[in-house]
């Protein structure tokens, strides 16, 4: 069955005079226009005769998911700026080469060799002027008392007391 070419009973020209009559009906009726919004501008009282409303707290993630959450936020950017710093230092080294890292140790160079040839002619200068003369016998007596306690099992702690 075809509902394109179906037989109604009715003719072509009262067809189209109902599909008419039907149309102009509807075009008639008026508009009907539903506010989406309101606003009252009154002033609301100061105070009121409506006792206080219980509202209960019904959240809707956990507290021990809400610290997770904000602790694994703060871990991922400790970590991320942990990376990046990471990142820079081996992008430095990356570009290093022999006249860079000559360039950059020769002023610590020079310093060091300037310091050593001092510190070599103080020493020699002292080294000349210094004389030690030692006369008569040298003895050499050692007596040696040690006390050892052991205290404790398990964190044992030795002492030893030397005189």
């Amino acid at each position: 069955m075809d509902p394109l070419h179906t037989q109604s009973g009715m003719p072509e020209s009262e067809a189209a005079a109902e599909a008419r009559r039907l149309i102009d009906d509807w075009a008639a009726r008026p508009v009907h226009h539903h506010p989406t919004s309101f606003r009252d501008d009154t002033a609301p009282p100061a105070f009121g005769t409506a006792p206080p409303v219980q509202q209960p707290d019904h959240r809707i993630v956990p507290a021990w998911a809400a610290g997770i959450a904000v602790a694994s936020i703060g871990v991922g950017a400790g970590v991320t700026g942990i990376g990046c710093g990471a990142w820079l230092v081996l992008q430095g080294l990356s570009s290093v080469t022999l006249t860079g890292v000559l360039m950059a140790t020769l002023p610590f160079a020079a310093v060091a060799m300037v310091a050593t040839a001092i510190g070599g002619a103080i020493s020699k200068a002292r080294a000349a002027v210094t004389k030690n003369v030692f006369e008569g016998p040298v003895t050499h007596h050692t007596e040696i008392h040690n006390n050892s306690t052991t205290r404790g099992a398990f964190f044992a702690r030795t002492r030893n007391e030397i005189h």
